[in-house]
């Protein structure tokens, strides 16, 4: 065994303490029954595109709170379905939702596109979360102390409506729904996969979300912004730590029942391979893993060709 394959091996054996608190269950069953309680409120505004035969729109649902939550969604009308299949797409940290013709090669596959942004980053969304402190930098402490308030709790809740966005649409076809990301999309795909049962299929490239106070003491990514919080308010330590143990893919992972499709760079300073696999090797469900010793935090186009024939298998069933 050389250096590369006991590093993996390593890796696939591990099982670190698990930081979920005792009512994390009950936490989630009543955040999401109170989200449940709010129309969803659906608006949509016809756009054009470079695009020949994929119907167009700019559309917002209401998410966690009053936000307008704002998406592509686009419909491949070239392909002649009484119901399409539909995958919904997660940005990265920081990034938006760009513009509707990156996703021509999996509106190609047939399937229609709801790509959203994440709430205050560099899309057209807004964030109307009521603040009761200040914040480091970035978006991730605002109400970091307060789990029912906090930043990660709104784009999880927002995450999870928008899949019931696209249930809710007549010409999609609502047992064949999936989720996709890289980064923080990957890490909405998968909490979004754990919490909505309406999702077949979870593609998560890279997620964060995982192993979070291991990634809190180490990673280079967003969680530095969490680190720099705790630096400045020592004695809210554990309080932090509790918070994000509620939205800790590695303390839900085992209650995935969709299939699962993941990455991982193991050069990755961002989400570590260490945090990733905390996660994934607690999951249950049908699972796969692609492990790319050389990259780091990265989705190469090779990889994203994995992918496509991912979607394109799992809709072809």
């Amino acid at each position: 065994m050389n250096a590369i394959e006991k590093r993996i091996y390593d890796l696939h054996q591990l099982e670190p303490h698990l930081t979920a608190q005792s009512d994390l269950n009950e936490f989630w069953e009543r955040s999401l029954k109170k989200a449940a309680e709010h129309p969803i409120e659906i608006s949509m505004e016809s756009i054009t595109t470079t695009m020949e035969g994929v119907e167009a729109y700019r559309a917002a649902y209401r998410g966690f709170d009053e936000t307008p939550i704002h998406g592509w969604y686009m419909i491949p009308r070239f392909v002649k379905r009484e119901k399409y299949p539909a995958v919904v797409m997660y940005h990265g940290y920081q990034g938006s939702k760009l513009l509707p013709h990156i996703y021509a090669a999996w509106l190609m596959l047939g399937v229609a596109v709801f790509a959203v942004d994440t709430r205050g980053q560099s899309g057209e969304t807004g964030n109307a979360l009521v603040q009761n402190g200040g914040t480091t930098r970035g978006w991730m402490t605002a109400n970091i102390t307060d789990k029912e308030n906090c930043y990660y709790k709104a784009i999880i809740i927002d995450a999870i409506r928008a899949v019931d966005w696209v249930a809710a649409r007549p010409e999609i076809d609502s047992t064949n729904i999936g989720v996709a990301g890289g980064s923080q999309g990957g890490g909405l795909s998968l909490m979004t996969a754990i919490l909505n049962k309406k999702t077949a299929y979870c593609i998560a490239d890279i997620p964060n979300l995982c192993h979070m106070d291991f990634g809190i003491l180490n990673s280079t990514g967003s969680l530095t912004e969490v680190a720099d919080y705790v630096k400045r308010f020592p004695d809210q330590l554990d309080t932090v730590l509790e918070t994000v143990s509620y939205f800790d893919i590695m303390n839900l992972a085992d209650q995935l029942e969709a299939p699962v499709m993941m990455s991982v760079g193991l050069k990755d300073l961002v989400c570590m391979p260490e945090t990733i696999f905390a996660a994934y090797n607690r999951i249950q469900a049908e699972k796969e893993i692609h492990v790319y010793p050389f990259s780091g935090h990265e989705i190469s186009v090779e990889h994203t060709q994995k992918v496509l024939q991912y979607i394109k298998r799992r809709i072809a069933q």
